[in-house]
């Protein structure tokens, strides 16, 4: 089973009303007009559209962050350029929303994440329907949302108890295929506080299915370097980083027979 990983393209743009200077909004208006926007090359994820299409994987994830400040306008540019992976292949994709996407509570804004989480995912869920477990091909995912507005200083995860309550269940029911975790924040950390700002809380139980092997995989984004920090048997965490900023995507292959995972980041 192919798999290609990629994450964090950070579309980003002006204030789009005059809310966005009363919330949370401004101060990611103000980080992508001064820094992200010289960081994140936008060519990229078009390049990562066409390389997917082209390759023709048995699936695609996209785990999250796919704008800067969850702005309809935001989401819009980025569902066009995702629009023939959806519209135009038979590639099954799976997304997520990072924190970026849901960044405050603003009804425009949470309606445009919420459209985009069906439209990406062709109807197979709502936002709403997270956390869900989807059987493809040879393995079994489950997908949860770890994102939430938090305060003007925050960019942390919080995995609700209803979401580690349903990853708990899905490993103690017999397993025939490897369990594959998507998500937007790492499980693994190895620097909890030094990343107190940036880290994933309530991940606790769920680390602990990952490291005794229990959970399979997880794949997530958030930090924009890629890494993986797996076993020899490629069982353990893997980030695809960001698209736009690195340039690349992470191919993951499944070795049925040999019950191995090997990954591969792949420069376009």
């Amino acid at each position: 089973m192919k798999i290609i990983h990629f994450s964090d393209p950070h579309a980003g743009g002006p204030a789009e009303d005059w809310l966005a200077y009363v919330d949370k909004r401004w101060v990611g208006v103000f980080n992508f007009t001064y820094r992200r926007k010289y960081q994140h090359d936008q060519s990229y994820l078009k390049k990562a559209v066409d390389y997917i299409i082209g390759q023709k994987p048995d699936l695609a994830v996209l785990s999250g962050d796919i704008t800067s400040t969850g702005q309809p306008g935001e989401f819009k540019q980025q569902l066009d350029i995702l629009a023939p992976l959806v519209r135009n292949s038979q590639i099954p994709l799976m997304y997520i929303p990072g924190n970026h996407d849901y960044y405050v509570y603003n009804k425009r804004c949470v309606d445009a994440m919420k459209h985009a989480v069906k439209f990406l995912n062709r109807d197979r869920f709502s936002f709403d329907d997270l956390p869900v477990k989807v059987g493809l091909g040879d393995c079994d995912f489950i997908l949860v949302n770890e994102s939430c507005p938090t305060n003007l200083l925050s960019s942390c995860g919080y995995l609700s108890r209803k979401s580690s309550d349903f990853i708990v269940k899905a490993c103690s029911e017999k397993k025939d295929k490897p369990l594959v975790l998507v998500g937007h924040y790492p499980i693994i950390e190895d620097h909890p506080i030094l990343r107190l700002r940036h880290r994933l809380w309530g991940e606790k139980e769920v680390a602990r299915l990952l490291e005794n092997k229990i959970l399979d995989l997880s794949l997530c984004g958030h930090v924009h370097r890629p890494y993986a920090k797996t076993d020899d048997r490629g069982r353990g965490e893997v980030c695809a980083g960001s698209i736009t900023r690195n340039g690349s995507v992470t191919v993951i292959n499944y070795d049925k027979i040999k019950d191995v995972f090997n990954h591969e980041v792949v420069k376009l």
